[in-house]
């Protein structure tokens, strides 16, 4: 089967690199096809992937848009539609693993005969997205999409209450290859010397730098802490939210932790910083469509703490294999983290048997082989498609 894969991102997020896994698979018969530039091109090339940049500028709606700047956006959308509906009558199968991509691939789908696979990284609803895109989005995938793959109950969930029909859908978790998350004690202290992290208890917060993403939030609850404990923020603004950041910096300064919060931006070893800290914390203010960064936490062995909503509570049983605070709480992650810091013993155990479970749960030949058994179901005709045998598809 030959994939044609769209993605609106030229920025590796969290469903651009769960896109690179599936892709894998593919790659010696599919094609990325992005609507912007960036690192996430990069990086696909850097996993032989073959990857195009379909569209000279980025798409300007947003997830707050109304309908107007919609419409004043589909000018810019009719070359790229064009484009790709070119590409797609040379493929088998349109996956749109974005909801811009899903317009395109929607569109598309049908101008040039192609099944349709979306793949659903958010939870859609109003905390998300304006009603405009909402409808768009859930009437496309409706009248479209032969399959939905959501990445958590959660997703499903708020798909069905939008109006989406429940029986489009199938959840797949997220795959992680749980060997890059094994890391030497040689190069964990290497990182924390090179940090100036030693003798300190460190939190570490990894996602972009936006408000519901909380960073704010563990920040008020470092302020409850010991001396000693200390966080690192990883990730930066991505979508116009430069203002939350210089909001931080001001809260950061104001409660005077200028010593104990670092801002590290963007990096590309994220297993080895998780590694690097004695707690890992998920702050969500609004639920959570997954949650990679819990995943990620558990296999590398350190425990994890996040907010009870979404996708989360499907990962973490509090007390079991981490930790649940209620969303927007900084109070409450202050004594969860403060009994971490108290509590070692129990905090590793709890770590331990994250990482067994993660293991078990999320490993990425389990979950590709998901998709592939999704992909050549009934669901998908494939009636008009080069056959290939399922054994291929795991190769």
């Amino acid at each position: 089967m030959k994939i044609l894969f769209l993605d609106q991102s030229g920025k590796p997020g969290g469903a651009e690199l769960c896109l690179i896994d599936i892709a894998k698979p593919y790659s010696d018969r599919a094609l990325v096809g992005l609507f912007a530039d960036g690192d996430f091109k990069t990086l696909l090339q850097q996993h032989k992937i073959p990857v195009e940049v379909l569209a000279k500028q980025p798409i300007k709606v947003q997830k707050q848009s109304n309908l107007f700047q919609i419409l004043a956006s589909f000018i810019q959308l009719v070359p790229l539609l064009i484009k790709v509906t070119k590409i797609a009558r040379k493929y088998d199968l349109i996956y749109a693993n974005t909801q811009k991509a899903l317009v395109i691939g929607a569109l598309a789908s049908f101008l040039a005969h192609r099944p349709l696979v979306y793949h659903l990284h958010d939870i859609l609803s109003l905390e998300h997205f304006s009603s405009i895109n909402l409808r768009v989005a859930v009437t496309l995938a409706n009248i479209f999409a032969s399959l939905v793959i959501t990445n958590s109950q959660a997703s499903q969930t708020a798909f069905v209450q939008a109006g989406g029909k429940a029986e489009l859908t199938e959840i797949v978790y997220n795959g992680f290859d749980s060997k890059k998350y094994q890391i030497s004690d040689v190069e964990i202290q290497k990182l924390q010397q090179k940090l100036e992290l030693q003798d300190k208890f460190v939190i570490g917060h990894f996602s972009r730098l936006a408000p519901w993403k909380g960073q704010h939030i563990l920040i008020a609850a470092l302020a409850q802490c010991p001396p000693q404990v200390t966080a690192i923020l990883v990730g930066d603004a991505l979508f116009g939210e430069q203002d939350y950041v210089q909001e931080l910096h001001q809260q950061v300064a104001k409660l005077g932790l200028e010593n104990r919060v670092k801002f590290l931006g963007f990096r590309a070893d994220i297993p080895q910083l998780m590694s690097a800290c004695n707690l890992v914390t998920h702050t969500s203010t609004a639920p959570e469509p997954f949650g990679r960064v819990i995943v990620e936490a558990m296999l590398c062995g350190t425990p994890i703490v996040a907010a009870k909503a979404g996708g989360a509570m499907e990962l973490v049983e509090h007390g079991v294999n981490g930790f649940l605070t209620t969303p927007g709480e900084p109070q409450e992650l202050a004594k969860v983290i403060n009994t971490c810091l108290e509590d070692i013993e129990i905090t590793a155990t709890i770590a331990d048997n994250a990482r067994n479970m993660a293991r078990q749960r999320f490993e990425i030949a389990t979950i590709n082989q998901q998709i592939a058994q999704l992909l050549f179901s009934g669901k998908i005709d494939l009636s008009n498609t080069e056959v290939v045998d399922f054994e291929d598809a795991q190769d």
